[in-house]
């Protein structure tokens, strides 16, 4: 299909975005992301620290969530232009975010039972030198937020939600958050003597991971399952049509990649217009419609 000369293709099929900027500093987090993972992880084997552990291993599996993200740019680049995909591979973002975001939720409930296990059988913990270590940590992760934070609100604030990036950013996120409440609890544990409240900031920032996985799942899957415009987009352009008595008989308007729609319309009219009339009518509501197949009826009865 890639090589079909029979078809005369009006318009590139590539609705995915030029990611190298995004994949780059993906990359760069990876790898700060991986060096403190393993830091943390022996520093909390050693020292005895739940929660100091807890980040290193969270850490961890957002490594592997950053190789996930890395890999899905790559794969939407090299089949940017291959006729296979129908609409690109710009869903190929929204897999890697969901994939993601599936892993943030596996450790976020791993935290909880590690970390309840440890309220049950509390054990004694190196607390200087998990200050330390935990530190250090919250350094690197604030510094990644900072790597990826200006893309990631710069999307949102067009509506381009890049959830590949956006898995990333929730990560780094979940990171910071995970290093700073093992550094509350250390330093509770070692001025206060409370040394249950290592596990229970566990067991809080698992909680709070768990609602940005829930958030990001939901995103990213309303992309992947072709979930429709709000009822009140479909009704706007309903209105706009019958200005011109045009009756819509089927729509469907859905996101096929970041900052990119596609339409089915099948419309019926006494005089209806020509396509390319209906189509600036809809580019008018939908701005980032980028594929549109309508079907066009006479009836002379209307």
């Amino acid at each position: 299909m890639e090589n079909d000369s029979s078809i005369q293709w009006e318009h590139s099929h590539d609705f995915g975005l030029d990611n190298k900027l995004h994949e780059n500093k993906v990359k760069t987090v990876f790898w700060l992301t991986t060096v403190i993972m393993v830091l943390e992880i022996g520093a909390g084997t050693w020292s005895g620290s739940m929660a100091l552990l807890a980040d290193g291993w969270h850490m961890g599996t957002h490594s592997a969530a950053f190789l996930i993200a890395i890999f899905a740019y790559s794969y939407a680049k090299k089949h940017a232009n291959n006729k296979d995909f129908s609409f690109g591979t710009g869903k190929v973002n929204s897999l890697g975010g969901f994939a993601s975001a599936i892993a943030l939720a596996i450790v976020a409930l791993m935290m909880i039972v590690e970390s309840v296990q440890r309220l049950l059988e509390p054990q004694s913990i190196h607390f200087n030198e998990a200050i330390v270590v935990a530190i250090i940590g919250l350094v690197v992760n604030v510094a990644s937020v900072f790597i990826l934070h200006d893309d990631h609100h710069h999307g949102e604030h067009h509506h381009d939600h890049d959830h590949n990036m956006k898995a990333a950013y929730f990560h780094v996120l979940a990171d910071t958050l995970t290093s700073l409440l093992a550094i509350v609890a250390l330093l509770v544990g070692k001025y206060v003597g409370l040394i249950w409240m290592d596990p229970l900031m566990g067991i809080v920032g698992a909680i709070v991971i768990l609602r940005w996985s829930y958030g990001l799942i939901k995103d990213s899957s309303n992309v992947l399952l072709d979930k429709s415009v709000k009822k009140s987009t479909l009704e706007q352009i309903s209105k706009a049509l019958s200005k011109k008595n045009t009756v819509i008989n089927d729509i469907h308007v859905w996101t096929i990649a970041t900052a990119h729609q596609a339409a089915i319309l099948k419309v019926t009219s006494a005089q209806p217009l020509n396509s390319d009339e209906y189509e600036g009518i809809l580019r008018e509501i939908l701005p980032q419609l980028s594929h549109i197949s309508i079907e066009i009826r006479h009836d002379y009865s209307l």
